[in-house]
């Protein structure tokens, strides 16, 4: 096995698992997200050097998923709605989770899908602006933003 096989074999154990979770998440089918996993790292492996000159590759990996579920989206045509992760029975315990919930849909696409890649998935502020392809300060304000509005819907709630 060659340096590049080994290193991408490697990649795959530490990333694979938290980028698989985080597409199941997303696309709600895991025919579709392990589909897109290997899609991801089929083009890692094309395209070693992208991946060893990325910043992150942890980063570039997600940001590659990315724009392949983009791909896979637009060809089904479909929209993508907010999962709903929670069992019917846990929203009956804390009522502040379906106010978190009726908020987080509220939210711009843009705002949820960079809070959901930072708090699910973990991925630092550096990771994000390469994943999303957008400035460092567009990360803080949209996670500014995101959080603020989080944290008003709870206090006007009054839970």
């Amino acid at each position: 096995m060659d340096r590049s096989a080994t290193s991408l074999a490697q990649l795959y154990e530490e990333v694979g698992p938290s980028l698989l979770a985080y597409l199941d998440r997303y696309l709600r089918d895991r025919h579709v997200a392990e589909d897109v996993l290997q899609e991801t790292f089929y083009q890692a492996a094309r395209y070693p050097s992208r991946v060893a000159h990325a910043r992150s590759p942890r980063a570039w990996l997600f940001g590659t998923a990315r724009k392949v579920v983009a791909t896979v989206l637009r060809r089904r045509k479909t929209t993508q709605r907010l999962p709903q992760e929670l069992a019917a029975d846990e929203r009956v315990v804390d009522p502040r989770i379906e106010v978190v919930e009726r908020a987080l849909g509220e939210l711009p696409a843009a705002q949820r899908e960079i809070l959901g890649l930072r708090l699910r998935c973990e991925l630092s502020y550096e990771e994000l602006a390469d994943v999303l392809e957008i400035p460092l300060g567009t990360v803080r304000s949209r996670l500014h933003h995101a959080v603020r509005y989080l944290r008003e819907k709870l206090v006007s709630a009054e839970l």
